[in-house]
């Protein structure tokens, strides 16, 4: 796991909300447009699978087309294509959207408690790809210090999934007018 200071944290929200202040930063609208893209990838699979179970191809050429909008609108969140980082915003979109779906169809059938297992490792993956995107994961430096430590001082250990789900409520508000 990457060394993340628990003051660099702290750092990072204070630098966002003087963003937010001045108005650089409108991350209520890349929140939307992540969510979009979401419901794209999902869009994309639905007329796969549509292709196949109907053997009409002009459903891939739909596919096609609506692959190139998602491609497009993902293109103005994943500003660093370092190694598998386009492909790995992408999944980690696609993975955060389809585990709520399942968790939505789990509360759906009245099974709160693994429907909210899955909200909540739905929303970890949908932090991740914020971490990633932010520049909040540092990929210099990783060393192993433990599981679910930040680093050696990290008393909580509560794992840097939780961690970046806390830095994301704290900085995306997707209330912002």
């Amino acid at each position: 796991m990457a060394k993340i200071d628990s003051n660099d944290v702290t750092d990072l929200i204070n630098n966002f909300d003087k963003l937010k202040k001045d108005h650089k930063l409108d991350l209520s609208a890349d929140e939307d447009l992540s969510i979009a893209i979401m419901n794209l990838v999902s869009i994309e699979e639905h007329f796969f699978f549509t292709a196949e179970k109907t053997e009409d191809k002009k459903y891939y050429d739909l596919l096609a087309g609506v692959r190139e909008i998602r491609k497009d609108l993902l293109k103005k969140l994943v500003k660093e294509t370092e190694g598998e980082v386009w492909c790995i915003s992408k999944h980690l979109l696609a993975s955060s959207m389809r585990v709520m779906e399942v968790g939505t169809k789990e509360l759906g059938r009245g099974h709160k408690k693994e429907a909210y297992e899955l909200f909540e490792k739905a929303y970890e993956l949908y932090s991740l790809f914020w971490g990633v995107n932010l520049k909040v994961i540092p990929t210099k430096g990783i060393k192993n210090i433990g599981p679910k430590a930040l680093d050696k001082n990290d008393k909580t250990k509560s794992g840097a999934l939780s961690k970046f789900k806390d830095l994301v409520k704290k900085v995306v508000d997707c209330c912002i007018e």
